[in-house]
C-alpha cells in the first residue's frame, strides 16, 4: 500500500507543477542569483566553491544554494527549463520524504499520506517551486526532511554515529537557508508527539545543545550579513508596534490562505496602517487557538505539536525583525504549513470517529480537497510563465504593488518598449515616491526615446534622494554628452568615479568627453584607467585607438585596434581587414 502512496504523490506533484518546465527566468532575484551573477555563470568550479563558502552576497550565507545553481549552469546553461526542473524534483523529493518520516513516526498511513499530499499540492507552495531564486526553500527543506528522518532513526536507537548524522544534515540545511534554525525546536516537539520521548526532559534538551548552538551561530551570521547590506528595515521606517501588529495579522492571513488560497501574489506590500479591528481580530484568533490546543494537549498531543510547529517555524520570517519590504510571502509557509496540515489530518478523523459513514466521508472530502488544490496550483504555476504574466497578475491582485510595477517596467525596458516602461515607472513612483530606482530607470527610458531633458530631470530627482547614486551621475553624464554639453558630462563622470572608483565605464565615457573636446592626452589617460580596471573593454581599446590616431601615433593605433578586434569589436575588425585606418571617427 505504501508503494501506491509513493507513486500517487510523485505523479500528482509532477503533474500539478509540470508547467514550470515552460516558465522563464524572472527579473526579480533570478538575475542576481543566476542570469547576471558572474560567479554562478562559470559553473561549478573550485573558485566558485570558494566564493560560495565565503560570501554573504544577497544577505545570506547559503553556500549549498549557490553551488546548486552553479551545478545547474554546468548541466543546463541558461536554459530555464533545467533550473525549474531541479526545483520541481526537490519539491517532489521533499513530499516523499515527509510521507516517509510521518508514516514511520506515527504508523498512521492515511493521515501521513494526506499531510504529504497537502504539502505537495497546496498553491501557497508554488512560489517556492516556480521561482528559480527560491532554490534555497526547496533545498533547505530537503535537508530538513533528511534531518528529521535521521533523527527518527537516532531516536529508535540512540548512538554517536546516528547523532552525528543528524548534526551533519542539519548543518547542510543551514548552508542552504538559515530559516532551518527552527528545526531543533521542531525535534523537541516530535519528542512530545509522536515519538513520546518525554520521560527525561533534561536529557532531551541536553542532546539538542549542539543543534541549538549551530542554529545560534547561523542566526548571528545571517543578522550580520543583512545589516551589512542594509536588508533590514529600520525601526523608523516600520516601528516595532506596527511589526508586532503585522506579525499577528500574518499568522491569521496564512491560515486563511491555507483554507482559501485565492488572490496569491509574488509580493504583498505593507498596508499603510492596519486597522485596529484587524489586529485585534488576529490576536483573538491566535490566543483562542493557542488556548484550545493547550487545553487539549493531554488527550490530543498532535494539536499542540501542529500549532507550535506552525507558530515556531514562522518566527524567523514573521516580521518582528523586518527584512525587505514585504508584509508576508507565500514562500514563508513552505515548512510552517506542515504543522497545520498535521492538525487537520489527525483532528478530522478523530472528530468523525463515531460516525457511521466516516470512511466514505473522509475519502470523498479528501478527494475533493486535493482536486481543488491541484487545479489551484496548476493555475498559480501558470502565472509564473514570464515577467509580464507574473507582474500583471500581481497588479490585478493589488494595484498598489510597487515591486510589480517597477519590475514590469524593467522588463518593458529590456524589450525596448520604453513608453510602456515609463507608464509602469510612473505608477511605481506614485506608490513609492521616496524610492530612487524608478526615477533613475524612467530617466533611462526617456533617454532611449530621445527625450534627454526629461531624462536629466529624473536623474536629478534620483540624486536628490540619494546623492551617492553612481548610476544616476553616470547616466546624466551620458545625457549631457548627447546634448553636446561635454563640460557638464565630465563633472558627472567625476562624481560617478568619486562614488565608485572602479567604474571602468565612467572612465571610458569621460575619455570620450575629453576626446570630443580635443583633449586627446586626457582622453587616453582615462582609457588607460578603464582598461586597467576592465581589460576586456573592447570599446576603451577602440576609442583609445581613435585618440592615438588623432595624435599621429600609428603604432599605438594599430596595437589598440588589434586588441579591440580580438575582444570582438566589429568596427575594429572591419578596419583591420580593409586597412582603412582613415575610417576612424569620433567616439
Amino acid at each position: 500500500m505504501k508503494l501506491i502512496v509513493y507513486i500517487f504523490l510523485t505523479v500528482a506533484t509532477l503533474a500539478a507543477f509540470w508547467q514550470v518546465n515552460y516558465c522563464d527566468f524572472i527579473n526579480y532575484d533570478d538575475n542576481t542569483y543566476v542570469t547576471e551573477n558572474n560567479n554562478i555563470q562559470k559553473g561549478l568550479t573550485l573558485d566558485g566553491i570558494r566564493w560560495a563558502m565565503t560570501t554573504g552576497y544577497e544577505s545570506y550565507w547559503h553556500p549549498l544554494t549557490w553551488m546548486s545553481h552553479m551545478l545547474d549552469i554546468q548541466l543546463f546553461g541558461l536554459n530555464p527549463r533545467g533550473h525549474h526542473l531541479t526545483n520541481l524534483l526537490f519539491h517532489t523529493a521533499n513530499t516523499l520524504l515527509l510521507f516517509f518520516v510521518l508514516s514511520r513516526m506515527t504508523r498512521a498511513l492515511w493521515q501521513s499520506a494526506f499531510v504529504a499530499a497537502l504539502f505537495a499540492l497546496h498553491p501557497l507552495h508554488v512560489e517556492s517551486v516556480a521561482w528559480v531564486a527560491e532554490r534555497k526553500d526547496v533545498l533547505s527543506a530537503f535537508f530538513w526532511m533528511l534531518t528529521m528522518a535521521a533523527y527518527v532513526h537516532y531516536a529508535e536507537r540512540p548512538g554517536l554515529r546516528r547523532y552525528l548524522t543528524v548534526l551533519l544534515l542539519f548543518l547542510f540545511g543551514l548552508m542552504a537557508k538559515p530559516m532551518v534554525i527552527t528545526l531543533p525546536f521542531v525535534l523537541l516537539l516530535l519528542d512530545y508527539w509522536p515519538l513520546r520521548r518525554t520521560e527525561k526532559i533534561i536529557s532531551l534538551l541536553r542532546e539538542k545543545i549542539p543543534l541549538f548552538a549551530l542554529a545560534a551561530l547561523s542566526g548571528v551570521v545571517t543578522f550580520a550579513n543583512q545589516q551589512d547590506v542594509g536588508a533590514m528595515m529600520t525601526v523608523g521606517a516600520l516601528p516595532l508596534p506596527a511589526r508586532i501588529s503585522n506579525a499577528f495579522v500574518s499568522y491569521a492571513a496564512y491560515i486563511w490562505k491555507m483554507l482559501w488560497p485565492d488572490n496569491l501574489a509574488f509580493f504583498y506590500p505593507h498596508s499603510a496602517q492596519l486597522q485596529f479591528w484587524q489586529t485585534a481580530g488576529a490576536v483573538l484568533i491566535f490566543m483562542a487557538i493557542t488556548f484550545m490546543t493547550v487545553r487539549a494537549a493531554a488527550r490530543f498531543r498532535y494539536l499542540i505539536v501542529g500549532w507550535l510547529w506552525y507558530v515556531g517555524t514562522l518566527v524567523p520570517v514573521i516580521g518582528i525583525i523586518q527584512v525587505g519590504g514585504q508584509a508576508r510571502a507565500d514562500r514563508y509557509t513552505y515548512i510552517p504549513l506542515i504543522g497545520l496540515f498535521i492538525m487537520v489530518a489527525w483532528a478530522v478523523p478523530a472528530i468523525l470517529k463515531k460516525w457511521r459513514y466516516r470512511a466514505k466521508a473522509l475519502i470523498a472530502a479528501s478527494t475533493a480537497v486535493l482536486s481543488c488544490l491541484f487545479i489551484a496550483t496548476w493555475t498559480q504555476v501558470g502565472y509564473w510563465e514570464d515577467n509580464f504574466t507574473l507582474y500583471g497578475h500581481a497588479i490585478k491582485v493589488m494595484d498598489n504593488n510597487y515591486h510589480a510595477h517597477y519590475n514590469r517596467g524593467i522588463a518593458f525596458c529590456n524589450l525596448g518598449s520604453y513608453r510602456e516602461a515609463i507608464e509602469d515607472f510612473d505608477r511605481a513612483i506614485e506608490i513609492g515616491p521616496s524610492q530612487v530606482d524608478p526615477y533613475m530607470n524612467r530617466g533611462v527610458a526617456f533617454a532611449a526615446i530621445g527625450n534627454l531633458e526629461k531624462a536629466i530631470e529624473d536623474f536629478v530627482r534620483a540624486l536628490r534622494i540619494n546623492p551617492e547614486y553612481t548610476l544616476a551621475y553616470f547616466n546624466r553624464g551620458i545625457a549631457y554628452a548627447a546634448l553636446g554639453n561635454q563640460q557638464e558630462a565630465i563633472k558627472d563622470y567625476d562624481k560617478a568615479i568619486e562614488t565608485d572608483p572602479n567604474n571602468a565605464f565612467a572612465y571610458t565615457e569621460r575619455g570620450n568627453a575629453y576626446a570630443a573636446l580635443g583633449a586627446q592626452e586626457q582622453a587616453i589617460r582615462n582609457y588607460d584607467k578603464a582598461i586597467e580596471i576592465h581589460p576586456g573593454d573592447a570599446l576603451a581599446y577602440f576609442n583609445r585607438a581613435v585618440s592615438y590616431k588623432r595624435l599621429g601615433n600609428s603604432s599605438k593605433t594599430n596595437e589598440d585596434l588589434t586588441a579591440a578586434a580580438r575582444l570582438g569589436h566589429k568596427a575594429a575588425r572591419d578596419i583591420l581587414r580593409d586597412q582603412t585606418i582613415g575610417m576612424l571617427s569620433t567616439p
